[in-house]
């Protein structure tokens, strides 16, 4: 088997370092307050990555197959996978007959597709009850910290607005809901703090989570 690249090794560490797991468990419990699934429903991960929001769904009950284009991603998702089944795909043409999947999901991964609207068209077609997405905020204190730094350098950074441009054509889309979070972009005490006060429903923090409900 081949040896994991630093990159990937290090992309992957962050997720188990304190700032990382304190962050992305901030991230993943905003999204859950905007849907509710059910144990046995099926989601389908667009741009995976290392394979860590793939799990954070597997461990709530959800049958979940993760897809993404690198195939270093996925080695080292497939050495972890847990129950998640791990597919090389791309995100503006699935490979799936039309709705496969309960929910799909685009965490952090939809601001390196070129054409998101393409993506969302995709992934409304094989889904059959919605679509999570997590955005970085344009709109947002992190935005003019750490844009085109580090591991954002080439990312594009959304609103609300711009998704509701990208759905406006699509017809299956009957309401989006949305919270932010991660106001700092730091982990200690104080970043804790104004998680807790600021309202989630203010969307200014840097993470952005939108949930498209489908009517099919």
């Amino acid at each position: 088997m081949a040896k994991v690249s630093q990159a990937v090794a290090e992309y992957a560490a962050w997720y188990q370092s304190a700032k990382g797991s304190w962050i992305a468990g901030r991230e993943f419990s905003i999204l859950l307050k905007l849907f509710t699934p059910s144990a046995g429903q099926s989601l389908l991960d667009v741009g995976c990555g290392s394979g860590y929001f793939s799990e954070q769904f597997s461990h709530k009950g959800l049958v979940v197959t993760g897809l993404d284009s690198d195939a270093r991603m996925l080695d080292y998702a497939s050495r972890h996978k847990g129950e998640v089944r791990y597919l090389e795909g791309n995100a503006e043409a699935l490979s799936f007959v039309d709705n496969s999947f309960d929910y799909c999901s685009a965490i952090t991964s939809l601001c390196f597709v070129e054409r998101p609207q393409h993506a969302l068209s995709e992934m409304q077609r094989v889904a059959r009850k919605g679509i999570i997405l997590g955005l970085l905020n344009r709109h947002s204190l992190l935005y003019y910290r750490k844009h085109d730094h580090g591991g954002y350098r080439g990312a594009r950074w959304d609103t609300v607005s711009d998704v509701k441009k990208w759905i406006s054509e699509l017809s299956s889309i009957k309401s989006i809901s949305y919270r932010s979070c991660i106001w700092t972009g730091s982990a200690d005490k104080l970043s804790q703090m104004i998680e807790t006060l600021l309202p989630s429903g203010l969307a200014l923090g840097g993470f952005l989570a939108i949930y498209l409900q489908l009517e099919k």
